[in-house]
């Protein structure tokens, strides 16, 4: 049985990387080095980082895991992209100023119990985050909630019977769900024009001409024209 939550409502997921420093004015660039992989990973603090307005999809190879560890624990991986998003911007060595680690955003606790090693291995951190978002849909069948419980923990989801009335919490159900909408809307789009008939162009096959019987003209016994239909 899991009982913690990859991130506290207070420890919400902050984008970092190794190769841009960050510029977000009234923050701090913290640089630890993980004790498991040995990696410097680099955290803001004093803030959230601006999550993106729009979903977007992950880089190829991210994508692939996704759908390979969605699918296998029946999950829609535009859902779990939509929190990817969200959690780490599709970033694997994003660490929160209070520990949660990689795409998904594990807290290290959870990371242990799900059998992870290394947190910033993405087939490592999206399979026990895809477990983890399906361990929380068994529990609650209202999809907010089990965000609601991968945001702030089972315990404030099951303390207020409905999405904790903490502004972060709100704000991550809402920004996961408008991620996912939009992602959803954009798929059905591509399968539309995908299946949409294609429209007649030059080069392809006209039509076959209409077929009219056959006129065979002929004269009787008086010198009148005789008409008559011949099957081809």
């Amino acid at each position: 049985m899991l009982a913690a939550s990859p991130m506290r409502a207070a420890e919400r997921s902050v984008t970092s990387t190794l190769l841009t420093p960050p510029t977000d004015a009234g923050k701090v660039s913290l640089v630890m080095v993980d004790r498991r992989t040995g990696k410097l990973v680099r955290a803001l603090s004093g803030g959230e980082a601006a999550a993106p307005a729009k979903f977007t999809a992950p880089p190829e190879h991210i994508q692939k895991l996704v759908e390979q560890s969605a699918r296998a624990h029946n999950l829609d991986p535009l859902l779990v992209q939509s929190v990817m998003q969200v959690e780490s911007n599709y970033n694997h060595y994003a660490v929160s100023p209070k520990g949660a680690e990689g795409l998904m955003q594990l807290m290290p606790q959870t990371a242990r119990t799900l059998g992870v090693s290394n947190s910033f291995d993405p087939a490592q951190n999206i399979e026990a985050g895809v477990k983890y978002l399906e361990y929380l849909k068994s529990i609650y069948s209202d999809d907010r909630l089990a965000l609601a419980a991968y945001n702030a923990g089972p315990k404030a989801v099951e303390k207020y019977k409905q999405v904790p009335p903490y502004a972060e919490t709100q704000n991550y159900v809402t920004e996961v769900g408008r991620r996912y909408q939009t992602a959803k809307r954009s798929e059905a789009a591509k399968a539309a024009k995908t299946s949409s008939p294609l429209p007649l162009t030059m080069g392809a096959a006209a039509p076959p001409p209409e077929q009219h019987p056959k006129l065979e003209q002929s004269t009787d016994e008086n010198g009148r024209l005789v008409l008559k239909t011949v099957s081809r």
